[in-house]
């Protein structure tokens, strides 16, 4: 009777230990507390493959002004590296003889507005008379000669005045454009004619990349016409590419020059950069930007069960690209990423089925 009584003990505890998975208190994985977490689904997706280069950022607009009129340099008021905005007042040369100019063709033009307005109005006694035959024709010529050489002589004038205005706006030299002064050539002091070089800079507004592309890949890259610059984590769309139609010897490469967006932030002339020249399409596994997780010298990315648990996944990633970054090993087809990092944190856990998937 005790060994039925035991038997039937050790039946019930088996089929208990079998309903619980064949371990004495294993539990079936609960699923994760919340609203599902938002992710996406890693694919690979077709892109554009490129030729990786280095390139140097160049400005379009640099130039060096010079003095257009003679004088003593008064004052300077930017030096190497000082940021102008356009038409400021860079420079500014002592103007005593160019105020003395204008005043004097002020007053010449005063003199001949005064001899203009006597002939016209002493042509217009004699016309007057004349068509009355009272005075002969000669008198009436001689008075249009009069008035018509007076004409000019006032026209002279404006013209010496304006002239005058001129040479008296010359003394402050002036930016042609906004940018960054790289040279300053005088001293405060020096005496200029014109033509002297005075100082030199460079546009921010317009900036390029120049490059050198070899000969085995000219064709791939004339046929897409397509380039993006990496500097500083950003990925930048050139605007506008130029590929030269000579080889450079001896080097056997083509100058090609791309163009930057304008006022573009993080980039500036001189830097080094790399270039990625558009030469054909390849697939790509990409996450988003605000995905990644980084935490000293580890980049992962959160990866969500089935049943909403996450877990951390150390991955390697590439040069920036589009809206996200290349990830070169760490993920597969299929995996689901978090897009809400901290939301993610809060799931951690064992792995299991079922999350919403925003593709």
């Amino acid at each position: 009777m005790r060994v039925v009584s035991r038997f039937a003990a050790c039946a019930a505890v088996a089929l208990l230990i079998a309903a619980c998975g064949g371990k004495p208190g294993a539990q079936a994985p609960a699923a994760a507390p919340g609203p599902p977490l938002r992710a996406m689904v890693v694919k690979p997706v077709q892109t554009a493959a490129e030729w990786r280069l280095d390139g140097t950022v160049e400005a379009i607009d640099h130039a060096t002004v010079a003095a257009q009129t003679s004088g003593r340099v008064a004052a300077i008021y930017y030096d190497v590296g000082s940021y102008v905005p356009a038409g400021a007042v860079i420079i500014r040369l002592r103007a005593t003889e160019q105020h003395a100019a204008l005043l004097q063709a002020k007053a010449a033009l005063l003199a001949a507005s005064a001899r203009a307005s006597e002939a016209q109005t002493r042509y217009r006694r004699i016309r007057d008379m004349f068509d009355r035959q009272v005075l002969p024709k000669a008198d009436l010529d001689r008075a249009t000669a009069e008035r018509d050489a007076a004409a000019a002589q006032l026209s002279a004038a404006r013209a010496a005045v304006a002239s005058a205005q001129e040479g008296v706006a010359y003394t402050e030299v002036r930016a042609p454009y906004a940018g960054v002064v790289t040279e300053r050539l005088v001293q405060v002091g020096e005496t200029v004619a014109p033509g002297t070089a005075l100082m030199s800079g460079v546009s921010l507004q317009h900036l390029r990349v120049a490059v050198s592309i070899p000969q085995s890949v000219v064709d791939a890259v004339r046929g897409n016409m397509q380039a993006a610059i990496y500097a500083n984590g950003q990925r930048i769309e050139a605007t506008h590419m130029t590929v030269f139609p000579v080889a450079s010897a001896p080097s056997n490469t083509f100058r090609a020059w791309l163009d930057l967006p304008e006022n573009i932030r993080g980039v500036d002339p001189g830097m080094l950069v790399r270039v990625g020249l558009v030469i054909g399409r390849r697939e790509r596994l990409l996450v988003p930007a605000s995905a990644i997780v980084r935490r000293s010298a580890v980049t992962a990315v959160y990866l969500v069960g089935q049943d909403g648990w996450t877990s951390l996944q150390q991955v390697r990633l590439g040069e920036p690209y589009e809206d996200g970054f290349e990830v070169l090993s760490g993920l597969r087809s299929g995996d689901r990423v978090a897009l809400d990092p901290l939301a993610a944190m809060r799931r951690l856990g064992p792995l299991g089925p079922g999350v919403d998937a925003a593709q």
